[in-house]
Formats: structure tokens, C-alpha cells, sequence
């Protein structure tokens, strides 16, 4: 499954750069609009509050069984198979339909990020892959202490609305200098990471209510 999701990810990170180095050249004015999204984005970020996710209730579950039937249940490791004459998707292609749509979602907003750094594309997409390669290897650590990190949520959504400050700022005489911006992101992270450590995540101790005798 990471390996198909990190394949399409890939590809559709490839079109979205090239579009977006296309809109960068012919549209200069197009930063303030990548800039003021992130700024948006963080804000949302950092104010948000988790929520429980149902992802038979997702927007492209509910239109994906519209178009084409899926079975009840896995089929090992095939996305289709054909049963009774007809050809149905199995969950397992539903999993990998959310992982890409997922991945198109954090797109729209890592790939303006990265311009606010530099506008080469080649640069761009290399420092993707090698990202989303090295998420790959990472995945399993990274789920197991993403729990122990809770403030990195908010220290990802001050990354971004500075960010978007930056790129608003970019043609004006308080443009501010990469190295600076990378200092800043680090220390937004970092000060993240320490509170989480500092402040851990409280967890829920259910009651136990005594029967009665």
C-alpha cells in the first residue's frame, strides 16, 4: 500500500509542481495568493481540534461506490476482481484512494511552501521525492510517537502561516533572508517538540462503576 500511494504521489506532486512553476513564471502576483492560503491553512492548523475520523462518510468513498461497485470484504492483495460477471473494487482500493486523495490534500499545501524557499522546479520536486521516499522508511516510527508529539500539529500550523508571511514579504524591502527562515521554522519545531515533552498528553482514565450487589 506505500508503495502504490508513494508511486501516485509522485506523479500527482510532479503535475502540481509544473503547474505551479508555470503560474509562478507567467504570474508573478500568483506568491501573494500561495501566501496568503498558507497563512490561512496555519491558522486553521492551529485552531482546529482533532476529530474522529469516519472514512466511510469521506466525500470520495461515498462518490467512488456511486461509480463502481466494491466488495464486503479484502480479496487479499488485488484492487479488482471480477465476480458473478461483474467487475468490483475491493477495500483495499478504497484505502488507496483516501492514502492518494490524502497526500493531494498536504500538496496544496507543501508544495507553495517549497516555492516560498525557490522556484526551480527541479529543485522542487527532488527535495519531494526524497521526502516522501524517506517518509516510507520513517512511517512506522513516526506513527508510534506522533502520539508523544501532540503540540507538533501546532507547531506545523505556525511553520506554515510563516512561511506565507515570507512569500507575502517577498517583494518588498523586508524580504526575509533563507537562512533566517530556516532558523525560525527550526525553532518553531523544535519549541514544539520540547512543550510536548515538557506537557504530555493527558490521557482519558475510564470510571469503573461497581456493579451492585
Amino acid at each position: 500500500m506505500l508503495f502504490w500511494g508513494i508511486l501516485g504521489a509522485l506523479i500527482m506532486r510532479a503535475i502540481m509542481i509544473a503547474a505551479g512553476a508555470v503560474l509562478i513564471t507567467k504570474f508573478s502576483w500568483i506568491i501573494y495568493v500561495f501566501g496568503t492560503f498558507l497563512i490561512a491553512t496555519g491558522i486553521k492548523m492551529i485552531v482546529k481540534r482533532e476529530e474522529e475520523i469516519h472514512p466511510e462518510n469521506n466525500p470520495v468513498v461515498i462518490w467512488f461506490k456511486r461509480l463502481m461497485p466494491v466488495t464486503p470484504e479484502y480479496r487479499g492483495e488485488k484492487f479488482f476482481v471480477r465476480e458473478n460477471g461483474m467487475l468490483m473494487a475491493t477495500p483495499l482500493f478504497i484505502v488507496l484512494l483516501l492514502v492518494e486523495f490524502t497526500d493531494l490534500i498536504f500538496a496544496v499545501d507543501s508544495i507553495p511552501a517549497i516555492f516560498a524557499v525557490t522556484t526551480d522546479p527541479f529543485i522542487v520536486y527532488t527535495s519531494n521525492v526524497f521526502a516522501i521516499l524517506g517518509l516510507r522508511s520513517l512511517y512506522f516510527a513516526l506513527a508510534g510517537v506522533m502520539d508523544k508529539f501532540h503540540y507538533l500539529k501546532i507547531g506545523l500550523g505556525g511553520v506554515l502561516a510563516f512561511v506565507g508571511i515570507k512569500m507575502l514579504l517577498a517583494h518588498s524591502p523586508w524580504k526575509l533572508d533563507t537562512l533566517v527562515s530556516l532558523g525560525v521554522i527550526v525553532m518553531i519545531l523544535a519549541t514544539s517538540m520540547v512543550m510536548s515533552l515538557l506537557r504530555p498528553k493527558k490521557v482519558a482514565i475510564p470510571k469503573i462503576v461497581p456493579k451492585p450487589s
